[in-house]
Order: structure tokens, then sequence, then C-alpha cells
């Protein structure tokens, strides 16, 4: 980066001038990697003085944490991971509408997120679905790197690839979703039972694909292809492609908790959140999403989305809990359930 980590602290000092400590602490769970959490939560106790109670979840557990104290919240925010979850945490009334005087100053889809949201969350970043590949792997196996969704079909790729489990994954429900607004809902079906035939681990995380991909123990990850860079400057051969058909994109968000504690502080943070110098942190961090405040520097690692073939992806039909669901239980019972 061209920044040294001393000068998004500095910048961070100014950027939070605002955020006073007239309250001592603010909760927060953080669905981001623990690097990028640990940063923040530093560079704003140091800044403001107020103390941030930080606990890190994935975004699936941590809806699931806002539904279970929904009578009697503990937490004030809840930072980053899909926005599927936050959309569906809006949808069930467990997060607060609050429109951001800074909205003006995000990208068009991260104030569409607000809006269709009703306010209740924001896009905080980006990051568009593809493919990771191993290079080396490839190359003893004689196989070409896939550049479709039709070519990770092809028999040759039996056993090759790994995608993570749609019912434990924000990741893999984005593939779903794509698939079935790129190609119809049956078809899109009919493709996700020819992919299992090639599959040879659904995981857990949506990250696990590309780091398996990086350390040469599967050859092809559907992944988002913002996690293979800090992969490759850690010396492994993996690159990435985003498929020629289209493909979609992630909206990372942020949400502010319905009946939250600390609420002025909350909103402090929250606002802190969206400015530039807090947003260099994902970069400095080496997470490389596009951020949605559109001074924010962006990093060259972070994906080209001018040079990316993005479909029109509806994230509030989608991101509906019934939605989400109904598609999940259809491919546990029409695609997970097939031997490979």
């Amino acid at each position: 980066m061209k920044n040294s980590t001393k000068t998004l602290l500095a910048g961070a000092v100014l950027a939070a001038a605002s955020a006073s400590a007239s309250a001592q602490q603010v909760n927060v769970i953080c669905s981001v990697q623990a690097d990028w959490c640990n940063m923040i939560a530093t560079v704003y106790a140091r800044t403001t003085g107020v103390k941030i109670n930080l606990a890190l979840k994935g975004s699936g557990e941590a809806l699931a944490q806002l539904i279970a104290e929904r009578e009697n919240p503990k937490t004030d925010v809840w930072f980053g991971g899909t926005g599927d979850p936050h959309l569906q945490a809006a949808e069930q009334g467990l997060t607060l509408e609050y429109k951001s005087p800074t909205l003006s100053q995000l990208y068009p889809w991260a104030q569409d997120q607000a809006k269709q949201s009703g306010y209740k969350t924001v896009g905080i970043y980006s990051g568009p679905l593809g493919f990771g590949y191993n290079t080396e792997l490839l190359a003893k196996k004689k196989l070409p790197a896939p550049k479709s969704w039709a070519d990770l079909l092809k028999p040759e790729y039996k056993g090759d690839i790994q995608v993570a489990n749609p019912a434990s994954s924000g990741t893999a429900y984005t593939m779903i979703a794509t698939l079935v607004q790129l190609m119809g809902e049956d078809k899109a079906f009919d493709y996700l039972k020819g992919l299992h035939k090639n599959i040879a681990a659904y995981t857990r995380s949506g990250t696990a694909p590309i780091k398996a991909v990086a350390r040469g123990e599967t050859a092809v990850s559907i992944s988002f292809i913002h996690d293979a860079p800090q992969e490759k400057m850690q010396g492994f051969p993996v690159e990435t492609v985003t498929p020629s058909e289209g493909t979609g994109a992630e909206i990372g968000s942020m949400s502010i908790v319905k009946g939250a504690r600390n609420m002025e502080q909350a909103k402090k943070f929250y606002e802190w959140a969206l400015t530039p110098a807090a947003q260099a942190f994902g970069a400095a961090t080496k997470q490389y999403q596009l951020p949605s405040n559109k001074s924010t520097p962006v990093d060259p690692n972070v994906p080209d989305f001018k040079k990316i073939k993005l479909i029109d992806y509806d994230y509030k039909k989608y991101g509906a809990s019934a939605e989400r669901r109904r598609l999940i239980a259809r491919w546990e019972k029409e695609v997970n359930s097939l031997p490979r």
C-alpha cells in the first residue's frame, strides 16, 4: 500500500474527532477478518477514548445472536459480513432505521442496500464472486483454467472443485442466487446437479475453498475473488477469474441494533465506519473488497469492477428470509442428497 498504517491512524484521528467519549463503550459484532476487526477496535479506542467490546462472529452466527437477544439486546452495532443476513435482520425488525447524513458519499450500490432495507442497514464494501485456481496443480493435471460457469461442468474437473455449503455460507448462497438470476431457477438447479458431480467437498466456511486452492488441496474454488490476493502474497500459486456469462457480488453491510444499550455511541461508530479513513483499514489488513465510500483510496489488489460482467443482482428478493430458506431447502433436497 502507498499509505502506511501510521498514516491511516493519523487520518482516523481526524475522521473520528466528532465521536466524543461521552459514553465509554460500544458493543460490536464484527463479521470481517479478525485482523480488520482488531485494527478497528484498537484505532477507535485510541482516537475517541471509547472502548469497543468486540465479538468476532460469522454473519450466520451474528444473525442468530441478534434473534436470541431480541428482547434484551446486548449488541449495539453489527459490522460486516454478507448483506443477506443484514437484510433478514432488517426484515425481522432486529435493526434500527437510521439514515446516515453521509449516504450521498457512498457508491450507488451501497445507497441501494440502505434503501432496500428501509435504511436499517448500509453497504460498507463489495466483492465479486468468481473462481480461484492453483496454477501449478492445473499444469500438473494438464487442465485449463476455467473461464465460465459452463467450464466447471466438464468431466475433467471431477473431484477438483470446492465450494462452501450454502446452509452455512453466504458465499455459497450468493452462488445459488446468482445462478438462479442468470439462468432461471430450474436451469440453475440442473446446473447445480451437474456441478455436484465435480465437487470434492462442500466446506462450512466461504473462505475455506480458496485456502484449499492456495495450498494445493484442490484445483478450483468458487469464491469471492477478493480473498485471493492475501494468499498470493504468501507465495501460493493462486489466480482468479470471473465467469464470462456474468456473476454476482456480495455487499458487506453494517447495521445498528434496535434497542441498543449504547445508542449514541452506536451512531457515532456507524458514522466513523463510513469515513474513508476508517474504510481504508480493510486494505491495510490485506482485505481487498471495494470500500463503499467513493473517496476511500482503492488498493490495486481490489478487483476492477469495470472489467467484470456483473448481473443486476436483486439483493432485496434474494436477501429475504423466506427466499433464502426455500432455495437452500431445494438445494439440500435436489442437489446435496445426490451421490458424487
